[in-house]
């Protein structure tokens, strides 16, 4: 039976397909590949640093790019939004089709269509051209993200060994955002723009063929896809996010503005309600029963608002007021991606130690203090006196405060739910990163007519608030992890 068919109920424990025998003749004419959690492992967290980066490694290129392509300055947030509202919103109908066709091939296939797109954006001569592009790009990420994790699932089954897979997963998750600023700001620099889309070429045709190679296929689940659900989540967070963009350029009294927040607010209603009354669900809403898992998913969707989507703000401002080259804009966000990187390494020994709580507290709180450092910024600060410590600290709060949540997330969920909850852990970030730039944005537009003569430092700092703001709310979230006994 092909890979791509529904299953009976009756399962092997191989491969998810019947026990009969024109089975067991695919199942020799196709074995299972042999086990190689080592390469298995590269595979997956090469793509997954590929998918996260795409979300920020246009940042450094902005300025470029809205001068290459002629994006007006409220325009430009599409280029990132473009990418993250399709991603996040096509992610749980992502973790369904990868049930119904199975996770290798949806996850190769993703792969692949993420790649395709790369060089149709690469090559785009045009503003539309490019959003077009990174529309598919969040299309190919959406049916590789979900299946990544069930696939890492699946290959680990020792718990401890999980644990220490699922919290690299996360930290490559987390370093990818950092990451993309530096790698977009090198290749800007010394090629063009283009080339942030490029570079994702040869990494993702390496991967869309080592993939069916070497990745165990996960079992597969009977259910069905819930088309309804995924239209009414991606376009009701996609009319929010064009109404508060709007909001920048021309206020809060225009029909343009109001009627989408309306509408998209109305159409995520009915999304919940579907999904509270669907058999097979997209977000099964039990997944929030626990409340450690729930908290972990609040603080998921606020802390990439609060943290990833300074970024948008900071780059411009590094480049448009500190006259940063692409490069030494990337560079400089270093510390932060380094440390980062390096807390997500240590969480397999500090989490069972303490547990969420004290990490995540601690975390969020280092993050808010980051960014109220940042606040601080001028039309004449210096890197080290004014960046430098912010950025220290922001990156050990980032790596404290979000690496421990998807272990908390993954570890707790059964194996049949665990392509929804990876799905949508992921949903909620690169929803939360697409909310939190179209709100700041739309308060740094507020800032901008407000003070016209200082705009650009104006509205930067006040979107840096904003954003202080969302992280002592991730503070607040933190406050509700039950304590975890030894």
């Amino acid at each position: 039976m092909s890979e791509g068919t529904l299953q009976h109920p009756t399962l092997s424990a191989a491969d998810g397909a019947p026990a009969d025998a024109r089975t067991r003749i695919d199942a020799r004419s196709r074995p299972e590949p042999r086990s190689r959690p080592g390469l298995s492992l590269a595979i997956i967290l090469t793509c997954q640093l590929m998918l996260m980066v795409d979300a920020t490694v246009m940042n450094v290129a902005l300025p470029r790019i809205e001068t290459g392509l002629h994006f007006s300055q409220s325009s430009l947030a599409w280029v990132l939004d473009a990418y993250t509202l399709t991603f996040g919103g096509l992610l749980l109908l992502g973790g369904r089709l990868g049930d119904l066709f199975g996770r290798r091939r949806l996850f190769t296939g993703g792969i692949v269509l993420f790649t395709l797109a790369s060089l149709a954006g690469g090559l785009s001569t045009t503003s539309s051209e490019l959003l077009i592009a990174r529309v598919i790009q969040g299309v190919g990420a959406a049916a590789a993200g979900p299946s990544a994790i069930a696939l890492l699932n699946s290959t680990f089954t020792d718990p401890k060994a999980r644990v220490k897979a699922l919290s690299l997963f996360a930290g490559m998750s987390s370093a990818g955002f950092a990451i993309g600023l530096i790698l977009g700001g090198v290749l800007t620099e010394a090629a063009s723009w283009r080339w942030v889309l490029f570079i994702n070429v040869p990494f993702g045709l390496v991967a869309s063929v080592l993939a069916p190679r070497f990745l165990k296929q996960p079992p597969r689940h009977e259910t069905k896809l819930d088309v309804g659900g995924a239209v009414s989540a991606t376009l009701g967070v996609g009319s929010l996010v064009y109404g508060l963009i709007h909001a920048a350029s021309s206020g809060w009294g225009t029909p343009l503005t109001i009627a989408p927040i309306v509408i998209g607010l109305a159409l995520i209603g009915t999304f919940i309600m579907l999904q509270a009354s669907a058999q097979h669900p997209l977000l099964p809403l039990h997944l929030f029963k626990d409340r450690n898992r729930a908290a972990a998913y609040a603080n998921y969707l606020l802390g990439p608002a609060a943290g990833f989507s300074s970024f948008f703000f900071l780059t411009q401002y590094l480049q448009d007021v500190l006259h940063y080259s692409p490069v030494r804009t990337g560079l400089a966000f270093l510390p932060m991606s380094v440390l980062i990187f390096t807390m997500s390494r240590l969480i397999p020994r500090l989490l069972p130690r303490f547990g969420p709580k004290p990490m995540t507290i601690t975390g969020t709180v280092l993050l808010t203090a980051g960014l109220i450092g940042f606040t601080r910024i001028g039309e004449h600060s210096s890197y080290v006196g004014t960046l430098l410590w912010p950025m220290i600290v922001m990156g050990l709060g980032m790596g404290l405060a979000f690496s421990p949540l998807m272990v908390v997330i993954m570890s707790s969920v059964k194996p049949q739910d665990a392509g929804a909850a990876g799905g949508t852990m992921q949903t909620v970030q690169q929803t939360g990163v697409s909310l939190g730039i179209a709100v700041l944005v739309t308060v740094a537009g507020s800032a901008a007519r407000s003070h016209p003569a200082t705009a650009i430092i104006s509205s930067t700092q006040a979107a840096l608030v904003g954003s202080a703001i969302i992280a002592a709310c991730t503070v607040l979230v933190s406050l509700t992890f039950r304590k975890v006994t030894r």
